[in-house]
């Protein structure tokens, strides 16, 4: 099944996955893990190399047609002068040409080979991105589910709380109230200091009936 992935993966047109925001907005939650990392690391080592490497073959070749000019400067004047220095340094010149055509050659020959470096290792990143996100999603979803069950048992507790204060609101209403119509206003007050440390839930109705008889 792996290699069906990556046979697919290698239809498809990739970015660089190190220079793309996009890629790395899919970690900024969830750390990358570490099959990640390592090829993230592969993968930015050789961009590294092949920055350095088309930097260096620039600067040779600069170097290059500098020497160069300066073998067509001495060739003229050793042919008009003849001098021993000129021939010295005429030499010396092309010795280092020699050195740098072999450089250039040897770093032509790997910037060939990058590209193909490149491109498998950042298939290679794909994949296992691929693997990681779906065990994110994995993860979230069991996150999610889980959350889920606790806010419907919550829904569940606040509804039956809420029938439980209503019904508990209502016959303490209806106690006071009867005690209230037996008893009278004035008895019911000398109840009321005794047990003033009763927060009752109908302070309304324990004013109405204050007001009805005088209280």
């Amino acid at each position: 099944m792996e290699e069906q992935y990556k046979t697919l993966l290698k239809k498809t047109k990739i970015p660089i996955l190190p220079l793309d925001q996009k890629w790395h907005r899919l970690f900024a939650v969830n750390d990358k893990n570490d099959a990640v990392k390592d090829l993230e690391k592969q993968l930015d080592e050789l961009l590294k190399r092949q920055g350095e490497l088309n930097t260096q073959s620039k600067d040779l070749k600069k170097l290059k047609s500098t020497l160069m000019e300066n073998i067509r400067i001495n060739m003229e004047g050793a042919s008009e002068n003849a001098k021993h220095s000129s021939k010295r340094k005429l030499e010396e010149d092309k010795r280092l040409i020699g050195e740098i055509n072999e450089k250039l050659e040897a770093y032509g020959e790997e910037l060939l080979d990058l590209p193909r470096q490149i491109d498998k290792v950042n298939r290679e990143l794909m994949y296992e991105s691929v693997q990681s996100c779906y065990d994110i999603l994995q993860s979230n979803t069991e996150v999610i589910e889980e959350i889920s069950r606790w806010i419907t048992q919550v829904r569940i507790d606040l509804k039956k709380n809420i029938i439980k204060k209503q019904n508990c609101e209502i016959n303490s209403k209806e106690i006071y109230s009867y005690m209230h119509d037996v008893l009278g206003a004035e008895i019911i007050e000398v109840f009321d200091k005794e047990h003033e440390d009763i927060k009752l839930a109908i302070p309304e109705e324990k004013k109405e009936k204050q007001e009805e008889t005088g209280g």
